[in-house]
């Protein structure tokens, strides 16, 4: 009995179709929002403008910076659905910080800190919810779903308890207290540029240098792609789990500042259902949830998407109803496209064997 093999070219072709399809899925969110750029440009005269391209971009940021932390929990395997509560959370204790400040019972006095101090003390608290949750799924093995619902709640409840629910409104600070200033960090500009877009740009870069040119980086890839493996391979996983929700923490506190300064005031309801817009902008950018594979600069990319096609609706007069079916949608579609990227590459993968 004899077999005929297939002619050399034929799987060379079949080969390159294959390669040619992996690197389309790939470069998927980055078609995408040229192909959006260029039906909502047809659509509506008002979205290629100046003024409302700045305007997108640093709508964009917000979601941008938690996508970046939100980025480095899924490449290691895992979800961390608090970060819109630790929105919240931060942009509350913000508020409170402002115009209450720390009241200590003992001495009969209150603290009142600079806006530098407020927005270090916010982010320690953002990275503080992130060892929380770190904690849970490291020291007591609690899956990272579970975990971060919780911590969904009990951030939230946070917030709700710090003002009996009510807003911290006005948040411009008293010049006899010295902590003035906070608007500025939410409507600022630098050489043109609103600050919160030089603060997307710092964390992406930040993010991006990390995960790519560090042993940190490294090593979070590594657990993603086979935990067991990377333990074997001497890397303490329980320590970069405990790093990259940490990071997701702090990121998601910077988000709660930028959000309260654009809106001068701070409300306990601030960041709901933000969780689902970061994943959304990590999975478009090609992070698999599967853990081991993405990019900070594809997040970003997938961020921008979700911005131009919520601006462009917002243009169109699309209702707000609609916009949350399209954005689910659009999260349902990108997860189905990561695992048809990851049957491609397997078909690859065995071609080449």
């Amino acid at each position: 009995m004899s077999s005929i093999a297939p002619p050399a070219s034929s799987v060379g072709s079949k080969a390159f179709g294959l390669s040619l399809g992996v690197f389309l899925f790939r470069l998927r969110a980055l078609i995408a929002l040229f192909v959006l750029i260029g039906i909502f440009s047809v659509l509506t005269p008002a979205f290629f403008t100046e003024q409302n391209l700045i305007i997108l971009v640093g709508q964009t940021a917000i979601n941008a910076i938690m996508a970046v932390g939100m980025t480095f929990v899924i490449l290691t395997g895992g979800i961390d659905l608090s970060v819109g509560s630790t929105v919240g959370f931060s942009a509350m204790m913000s508020g409170l910080l402002i115009n209450r400040g720390v009241e200590i019972p003992p001495l009969g006095v209150v603290l009142y800190f600079n806006i530098p101090m407020v927005i270090v003390l916010c982010l320690c608290l953002g990275v503080l919810v992130g060892a929380f949750n770190g904690i849970l799924i490291t020291r007591f093995n609690v899956a990272p779903f579970i975990a971060t619902l919780g911590t969904l709640y009990v951030a939230r409840g946070a917030a709700q308890l710090s003002n009996d629910g009510a807003t911290f409104p006005n948040l411009v600070g008293k010049p006899e207290l010295g902590n003035t200033g906070f608007p500025i960090l939410g409507a600022g500009n630098v050489l043109g540029i609103p600050i919160v877009i030089w603060i997307m740009v710092f964390f992406a870069a930040v993010a991006a240098f990390m995960a790519g040119k560090t042993p940190f980086g490294r090593q979070v890839y590594a657990v993603g792609g086979n935990e067991r493996a990377a333990e074997l391979s001497g890397i303490y996983v329980n320590r970069i789990k405990m790093g990259v929700y940490m990071i997701c923490g702090l990121c998601a506190a910077m988000t709660g500042l930028i959000t309260a300064s654009q809106l001068v005031a701070a409300h306990p309801a601030i960041g709901e259902s933000y969780e689902l817009n970061a994943i959304a902008a990590v999975v478009l950018g090609g992070t698999s949830l599967a853990g081991g594979r993405g990019t900070m600069w594809g997040t970003i990319v997938g961020a921008l998407v979700i911005g131009v096609l919520t601006n462009g609706l917002v243009l169109l007069g699309v209702q707000e109803f609609w916009k949350k079916v399209i954005t689910g949608l659009v999260i349902i579609l990108a997860v189905v496209l990561d695992q048809l990227q990851e049957r491609f590459q397997q078909r690859l993968a065995l071609k080449r064997a």
